[in-house]
């Protein structure tokens, strides 16, 4: 039975945090490609991808749900209503690769858990999606292993660089432009931007484009 990969996007105003960098039209369209590039991954895996919008949204590779409420009911929500494997993974993972995303719907569990920095979780694969409910926003990721206790789920960890990676901040640009491959890299690059060397550190800064292709 193939696994259905929900994919929860918000295409209005996204990433807010990446305001110091990026005005809100690059953001939005930074969310797309990360989005595209995730979608690629869990197709890449064999999973049927269904991205769960909270605006409408158009996207001729998969199918798309516009379910404006709560992250949490929505997901939940759907859940109830799915006896077979579901994977919900979240769209700003743009490192994710079908072999990562292979690992997590490989677990032998009846829940897998791919933990995010800060305690949220990044990728949840269930055997049996009606056998769970999820609880998102502050410490996620103990609240879904506590969730599984109490429900006598057993769950795995799944470890993992690219699951683990989300994009948040402006810090967090510095690991896609070292390790992205995908879309959402070669927009950052698209508009100027390139790794640097801050007191000893990695991070970023952005040029003009035309200056770069000139070098």
């Amino acid at each position: 039975m193939p696994v259905i990969a929900l994919i929860p996007f918000k295409p209005v105003n996204p990433k807010t945090r990446l305001s110091c960098v990026l005005e809100k039209e690059e953001r939005e369209s930074f969310a797309r490609m990360m989005l595209a590039d995730v979608v690629e991954a869990v197709s890449g895996a064999g999973c049927t991808p269904t991205i769960i919008s909270t605006e409408p949204y158009e996207c001729r590779e998969t199918m798309v749900e516009v379910i404006p409420g709560g992250l949490n009911e929505t997901l939940n929500t759907l859940l109830a209503g799915q006896k077979g494997p579901v994977l919900i993974i979240m769209a700003d993972l743009p490192l994710a690769t079908p072999q990562a995303v292979m690992q997590i719907i490989s677990s032998r569990q009846d829940i897998a858990l791919a933990p995010g920095r800060g305690g949220g979780t990044n990728a949840i694969y269930l055997a049996k999606g009606s056998s769970y409910r999820v609880d998102y926003y502050g410490a996620s990721f103990l609240k879904h292993k506590s969730i599984a206790r109490e429900r006598g789920l057993t769950c795995e960890v799944i470890d993992s660089f690219r699951l683990h990676t989300d994009v948040d901040e402006k810090e967090d640009l510095v690991e896609l432009l070292i390790h992205g491959r995908g879309r959402s890299s070669e927009y950052l690059e698209s508009l100027g931007f390139t790794l640097s060397i801050e007191k000893g550190r990695v991070g970023i800064e952005r040029r003009d484009p035309l200056e770069l292709k000139a070098r």
